[in-house]
């Protein structure tokens, strides 16, 4: 493995100053590193250049000041109008774009640095700015080995959870997909419920301690559901998937009474619905179709193309 034995004075570029690239501009400063920054902004600068950061005059200047450029910028096509034309300058470089995007962008990203002689790692952060170069703070990076060796203890300034996915640049994009559904299935888990107490008078800070306990409990059920994915088999070792459809008319029938929006209830409900029927016509030997497994049967779901894609 090929290590950086400079990397306590590495010169890093910070591309990007919102929130979160001030924060990574400013951990790369904590850590010792010679940082140079841009922004269209120049005045979002003004802390870190009190903090000992170059601002550079252009964003070719900026590119050029040093052997490792991190990018961090509101999407995809802003980074490539700002990058595009600075092609060359990548030659013997390492990209680093933590600008969140889609699997075929950071592959497309990935090739458009490669036509111009530069290494190219994509990465995703699971942090808020303020957890940035605290152990509050989840990395993750694909593209080549090399580079990322090369570099990971630079980069271990911005997180102390740094991972490397592997050799595919579109691994880092397709994990932040994941983790963004999960996130936006609990909060909205939550929201549901604290809108329907919430028709009943109760303080939404009282349900969180009851939320959290069952965030507990679903989380220990999840390694099991995940053998159970692994092998294609649905076992109903807590409760049956016809149980957890009529819970879900409970949910929704009592969120309608309540004057409640009973949207994500029955979306859920139509997905069980559609699980079961599925199951009943592929195995006609099966009366109540998928019914009688588990939960995690609904992954059968979740694997097929919305109605209309193919």
């Amino acid at each position: 493995m090929t290590q950086n034995r400079d990397a306590d004075r590495t010169p890093v570029t910070v591309v990007g100053l919102g929130l979160m690239g001030q924060a990574l501009a400013g951990a790369f400063l904590r850590a010792g590193h010679p940082t140079t920054v841009w922004n269209r902004t120049a005045a979002k600068a003004d802390p870190l250049i009190a903090q000992g950061a170059t601002l550079a005059d252009s964003i070719g200047d900026a590119v050029a000041a040093g052997p490792l450029v991190v990018v961090c910028l509101s999407d995809y096509d802003t980074a490539h109008k700002l990058l595009d034309p600075l092609g060359e300058l990548l030659d013997g470089r390492t990209l680093v774009n933590l600008t969140s995007g889609t699997s075929a962008q950071a592959r497309e990203t990935a090739e458009w640095a490669a036509r111009h002689g530069g290494d190219y790692l994509d990465g995703v952060i699971l942090a808020v700015p303020p957890g940035i170069g605290t152990a509050d703070a989840i990395i993750l990076y694909s593209g080549p080995r090399a580079a990322f060796d090369l570099y990971e203890p630079v980069l271990r300034s911005l997180a102390e959870a740094t991972t490397y996915l592997g050799g595919d640049h579109s691994l880092s994009a397709l994990h932040d997909m994941a983790v963004l559904g999960l996130m936006w299935g609990v909060l909205n888990g939550f929201l549901q419920g604290a809108a329907l107490r919430g028709a009943a008078g109760a303080d939404p800070a009282a349900f969180v301690p009851l939320v959290r306990q069952g965030i507990g409990i679903v989380t220990d059920w999840l390694p099991g559901y995940a053998q159970q994915i692994a092998e294609g088999t649905y076992p109903a070792l807590d409760a049956t998937l016809d149980t957890h459809r009529a819970a879900m008319e409970h949910l929704a029938h009592e969120s309608e009474s309540r004057g409640v929006n009973a949207d994500l209830p029955r979306f859920l409900q139509a997905l069980a619905d559609r699980a079961v029927a599925d199951r009943a016509v592929a195995d006609r030997a099966v009366a109540d179709g998928r019914g009688g497994d588990g939960y995690a049967a609904m992954i059968e779901q979740f694997r097929k193309p919305s109605a209309g894609r193919s």
